[in-house]
């Protein structure tokens, strides 16, 4: 995983299969996050992950007689914050600017500037399209 100077890893993070993961510029990945790169993970610019975020890009097919595994990338477009304690599954497209909150459980694609919540993740409102912020916390642990 190459990681722009620009962005930052908090404490216990952990990554699955780093060399297939991809962060963008200004990000923060946030404390004990669970990234899994086995079938490709791409992080746009300015994303926010909060503490305790997990994404999967691999999980096993639920009606497989040999409990196969199957998988598909994920990816977070610009701006995109997904907040802490939320789960992303295989498969996933977290649109530009979207939010998801706190504890969602994320199992379809989330449109461009979409706040989703719950389990499974449902779409609440639209967020401001005037994003330009850019993240810029220090580095506290690599």
């Amino acid at each position: 995983m190459a990681l722009p100077v620009t962005s930052s890893i908090h404490w216990r993070a952990e990554f699955y299969a780093p060399e297939r993961i991809v962060v963008g510029e200004y990000c923060t990945i946030g404390d004990t996050c669970f990234l899994d790169g086995r079938s490709g993970l791409t992080i746009g610019d300015s994303v926010n992950l909060g503490s305790h975020v997990t994404i999967y890009t691999r999980q096993h097919a639920v009606d497989s007689p040999d409990f196969a595994e199957v998988g598909a990338p994920v990816r977070v477009g610009d701006h995109a914050w997904i907040a802490s304690y939320a789960i992303v599954l295989p498969g996933v497209t977290i649109g530009e600017g979207a939010v998801v909150a706190a504890g969602a459980v994320v199992t379809k694609d989330v449109a461009p500037y979409a706040m989703v919540a719950g389990n499974p993740a449902r779409f609440v409102r639209e967020r401001s399209h005037e994003l330009t912020y850019r993240l810029g916390y220090a580095k506290r642990f690599v």
